[in-house]
């Protein structure tokens, strides 16, 4: 793997069906030609992804987006506000052959967004088409947020790395479904209340959650059992804090800051995962307002409380 390729070297290595890890503002992506359905396989072999878990395609802009999925006033309007940006949009197939079946999970409905970070805009723009990119760590463990847990996770398969340094965000992107009734199939940085204030309200996954990444009931999992919610860590767990009452040496936000919370999380997930002798990692309670909702979210999926 070239970890000191360049834009042109990581576009041409996309167009041979090589994975490229890729940095976003959520979190560290592996690469993949969304229409190369060899390229995607490698993709879910790399992860350990069950096929059955749809890929988002990743796109330069809207015009892009509007040539492979079918748009609405709906989609334009969040596209409009918050592209490039950390959010998903479920919209009906346009060009099959853009957004291979396999990508798709053979859904008839694609997942589409534009990221912010400049170095996947100027992937994408040099690749010319959709690329999935889902997140770099083998399907079910901590998101990776830095370069050198990507390549730790997956760079075994990827021909190239490209270093975007530390994600801003550190969560997946938000994912809205707008098939019939408006649907939020996975918090993230876009928030409820941000998103129902352009289209109105949005109804529970319900039946669409299939068409979203990040469902499983068990996900985003470090390896050490997990408790959430707690006020007194147990003796040899790793304490993750949260505001200024939360003492011990990982606090996600000493300020009680959800966005730093949500930058940090992954990260500390991993570092309480690999703490000597531990053997459990208690997390302080995460108001579940705004972003909260998106780290309570990857909270219960880690510790396999949603089904």
């Amino acid at each position: 793997m070239d970890k000191t390729a360049d834009i042109e070297d990581a576009a041409a290595a996309l167009r041979a069906g090589g994975l490229v890890i890729l940095p976003t503002e959520t979190v560290y992506g592996l690469a993949a030609d969304a229409g190369d359905a060899r390229a995607v396989a490698k993709v879910y072999e790399a992860k350990g992804r069950p096929a059955f878990n749809p890929l988002i395609a990743h796109v330069a802009d809207v015009a892009v987006a509007r040539r492979i999925a079918v748009f609405d006033e709906r989609a334009e309007r969040l596209a409009a506000a918050f592209w490039p940006g950390p959010l998903t949009l479920v919209l009906p197939i346009g060009d099959e052959a853009a957004v291979c079946d396999l990508a798709r999970a053979g859904l008839d409905t694609v997942a589409v967004r534009s990221p912010a970070h400049p170095i996947a805009q100027a992937l994408l723009q040099a690749f010319g088409g959709p690329l999935v990119a889902p997140s770099a760590n083998r399907s079910g463990r901590p998101s990776p947020t830095t370069l050198a847990d990507a390549v730790a996770e997956t760079g075994a398969s990827a021909a190239a790395a490209l270093d975007g340094g530390p994600c801003r965000i550190g969560l997946e992107s938000t994912v809205v479904a707008l098939l019939d009734e408006p649907r939020l199939l996975r918090p993230g940085a876009v928030t409820r209340a941000e998103i129902e204030a352009l289209i109105g309200p949005l109804s529970e996954a319900d039946a669409d959650a299939r068409r979203s990444p990040g469902r499983l009931a068990r996900h985003y999992a470090p390896n050490l059992p997990l408790r959430l919610n707690v006020e007194e860590p147990r003796a040899g767990e790793v304490w993750l804090g949260f505001g200024r009452g939360g003492a011990g040496s990982l606090n996600l936000s000493p300020d009680g800051d959800l966005a730093e919370a949500a930058a940090n999380l992954f990260a500390y997930l991993r570092a309480a995962d690999l703490a000597d002798g531990a053997t459990g990692i208690a997390v302080a309670p995460i108001p579940d307002i705004g972003l909260g909702e998106a780290i309570n979210d990857r909270l219960r999926r880690a510790a396999g409380f949603v089904g």
